[in-house]
């Protein structure tokens, strides 16, 4: 769910005009940006605001590479040097209200699309990103109202159809949202090498019986992880085989799949095999028919192997429950700031159940945190020792409970039946955790979400969470779930 900002690619300038002009300038720096050049394009941009102050569409242009520069300040004020100078276009106000977005600053925000939107009321763009500041804010009814009404005036907005995926799909309209889902572009890769260049058909609900299918990755693990279970559905549905492509660190994982006869990695040569079908991972439950109640949830589907157990098991502690820790995400998630804990010592309460032993499966982002951990405090780390995710998996077959932020290792703990907490934002909540539930249909009896009662107030959820722990381990690792 992210507001759209674009650049400005048209003057009503003639084009029979010499070299070097402030409209020459703006043209080349267009055809730049276009072509990814983006520092040269900041210089054209420049350059024709210096020779002609007054040119807002080349201001509204540098800001948008400034701000994809990381200099938001930078970018504003040449944002608003665009609405100075009388560029009023909607590109404005959708740029300059999605900085104010990207910045939390939600008022700031809706001043600048109401602004917009009285001036363009036409543009379905602008009706977008107001729902996208409705659904930051919980606004859901508003949000999805937003959504509708840019899809009236542009039936094929992609970001509106996105967008009102999202909302639909925290409250369970499945049918519905999965196929909006479908908007989104982050398979177009698979589709070029598949389609385009193989000839295989994306599979879009065809009958599968005496068919093959190669279900692609997308997005992260996490998603991965989440989906791959759909391999049942096919077989169930006729496929005679089942296929996965998936990121490296997932193909050791994967191969516990019952349902799926060959993983391959990607960048992994695959001969000359090829399929009938293939399927983004996230199309298989509009395209199976997924709704709340029938999605598959049959729990575990994913197992660790009895060599990755045992070979783990020596390196954690025995005569008391084991409980596995996760506090950071990737950090180039576009929520990380919000889903991922400030540090590792936001966890300090927990430290205080006696009788519990923790494990740290942190790698990567929040791993160095450890070093600022007193010796005292009960944790074995293994993280920098985890490899795929079929040695986490190992891991998590030796433990009582993992308590987790959103992240790829609360869908694998929740794959293989291990009980698992994962501490939930407030702000922007994943879709697929649904609204005001603390459980999770795709994982029952395993996983209990605990939400954030409010943005950055993460103190209350870990105390919470330590209140339950104390009960789990009095229980001997049983009870809490």
């Amino acid at each position: 769910m992210l507001p759209f900002r674009t650049m400005f690619t048209h003057t009503p300038i003639l084009p029979d005009r010499p070299a070097e002009t402030p409209e020459t300038l703006f043209y080349e720096g267009v055809a730049l940006m276009t072509a990814g050049s983006a520092p040269q394009a900041e210089q054209c941009f420049r350059r024709a605001c210096n020779l002609k102050p007054e040119f807002g569409e080349a201001h509204l242009n540098l800001g948008l590479l400034l701000e994809q520069r990381g200099l938001p300040d930078e970018a504003e004020k040449s944002y608003r040097q665009a609405l100075r100078y009388g560029a009023s276009h909607p590109e404005v106000y959708l740029n300059l209200g999605g900085l104010a977005l990207a910045q939390e600053q939600l008022d700031k925000a809706r001043e600048i699309f109401t602004r917009g939107l009285h001036t363009h009321p036409e543009s379905a763009a602008l009706w977008s990103n107001m729902g996208v500041l409705y659904a930051c804010e919980k606004k859901e009814a508003q949000a999805e109202s937003c959504y509708r009404t840019a899809l009236r005036q542009a039936p094929g907005n992609t970001h509106a159809r996105f967008n009102l995926a999202y909302v639909l799909l925290r409250q369970g309209r499945y049918a519905e949202g999965f196929e909006y889902l479908e908007a989104r572009d982050w398979y177009a890769g698979f589709r070029h090498v598949l389609s385009d260049e193989m000839g295989v058909p994306r599979w879009q609900g065809e009958a599968l019986s005496g068919r093959s299918v190669l279900i692609t990755c997308e997005a992260g693990h996490g998603d991965m992880i989440q989906f791959c279970r759909y391999a049942s559905n096919l077989k169930a549905a006729g496929a005679t085989r089942v296929d996965i492509l998936c990121h490296p660190g997932l193909r050791r994982l994967l191969e516990s799949l019952a349902d799926a006869d060959a993983i391959h990695a990607l960048g992994e040569d695959t001969g000359d095999k090829t399929w009938d079908f293939w399927c983004p991972a996230l199309s298989l439950p509009h395209f199976c028919g997924t709704t709340l109640e029938n999605l598959p949830n049959a729990i575990p589907y994913l197992h660790a192997t009895a060599e990755d157990r045992a070979r783990w098991l020596p390196r954690l502690p025995a005569g008391c429950p084991r409980i596995g820790l996760v506090w950071h995400g990737n950090r180039s998630f576009e929520n990380d700031r919000h889903r991922s804990l400030p540090h590792v010592s936001s966890l300090f309460p927990l430290w205080s159940v006696s009788g519990a032993q923790f494990v740290s499966l942190q790698k990567g982002s929040g791993e160095d945190e450890l070093a600022s951990l007193p010796d005292t405090c009960p944790l074995i780390a293994l993280g920098a020792d985890l490899q795929d995710f079929a040695d986490t998996a190992g891991v998590l077959a030796n433990l009582d409970l993992l308590i987790t932020v959103d992240t790829g290792v609360a869908h694998l703990a929740g794959a293989m039946g291990i009980p698992c907490w994962v501490l939930l934002p407030d702000y922007k909540t994943d879709w697929r955790w649904l609204t005001n539930r603390e459980d999770s249909p795709w994982y029952p009896q395993n996983l209990r979400l605990f939400r954030q009662p409010a943005p950055n107030r993460w103190s209350e959820t870990i105390s919470q969470v330590a209140g339950e722990l104390e009960k789990f381990v009095r229980n001997s690792g049983t009870a809490g779930i």
